[in-house]
């Protein structure tokens, strides 16, 4: 692997949020939907792993670069030799909080060149995502989601473009209308960090989410690769991580 250069590396603010923010994604994804196979790669046995993230929202665990000094900084070293000795879970949110530092530490490096004003408006951008640590143990609350239960209509605003599914009704409910008072400010405050249970990213209203009838979670249409459409068909939807679940039962 050849050694980039720092110089054609992403330069402005926006353009190192978002490799930090493919990275990220990455690492999200291996972390909890891609757990178990992530835990498969990462064999004791085998020699010092790291854990990386790539700006194309993939991951993969892999021995680190060869260069000295590498590329970027490097994911923490050896992740797999603690895989057996520790709970899972804390296992897990062990390498969480090492990613943490790891892709704070590359977004910093690739901002050498920012000013002070650059850095902080890049540390902001970054802050207002959570962590990794607190996507993989639910530290970060997802607040209840817009439902139907009971008979009564949810209250989302018609600007919001939630989708909640309803299995035992076969019916889907869209954007329900509000009357016309205070209530759209208050969903809109309801659901400005609701986050995606695939990719952790906070809600926009400008994006097509779907919620799952049995965690309750909820999801970029994208991050599950379902469309607007395809939900209109859906009796009753279960997220990849629930439908893995019920296969196994």
């Amino acid at each position: 692997m050849e050694m980039a250069s720092i110089s054609s590396s992403p330069r402005t603010v926006e353009e190192i949020f978002k490799d930090y923010s493919g990275r990220r994604a990455g690492v999200v994804r291996a972390l909890t939907y891609d757990v178990d196979e992530f835990y498969k790669l990462c064999d004791p046995e085998k020699e010092n792993l790291c854990l990386y993230g790539h700006p194309n929202d993939t991951w993969e665990v892999t021995l680190p670069a060869e260069e000295v000094p590498p590329e970027l900084p490097e994911p923490a070293l050896g992740i797999n030799f603690a895989r057996d000795g520790m709970n899972r879970k804390d296992w897990l949110s062990l390498v969480a909080v090492h990613s943490d530092s790891w892709l704070l530490s590359a977004a910093f490096y690739l901002g050498a060149r920012l000013n002070r004003n650059e850095r902080k408006r890049l540390f902001s951008m970054i802050n207002d995502l959570p962590t990794v640590f607190e996507v993989v143990t639910e530290r970060k609350p997802i607040k209840d989601k817009p439902s139907v239960d009971s008979g009564s209509k949810s209250r989302v605003s018609t600007k919001v473009r939630w989708i909640k599914l309803r299995g035992n009704e076969g019916q889907v409910k869209s954007n329900p209308k509000l009357a016309a008072d205070e209530s759209f400010e208050e969903d809109e405050d309801e659901h400005s960090e609701t986050l995606c249970g695939s990719c952790g990213g906070n809600y926009n209203a400008d994006e097509f989410w779907i919620g799952c009838d049995i965690c309750e979670r909820w999801f970029h249409g994208k991050c599950v690769k379902i469309t607007p459409a395809k939900a209109e068909s859906i009796k009753q939807y279960k997220c990849p991580s629930c439908s893995l679940k019920r296969s196994r039962q």
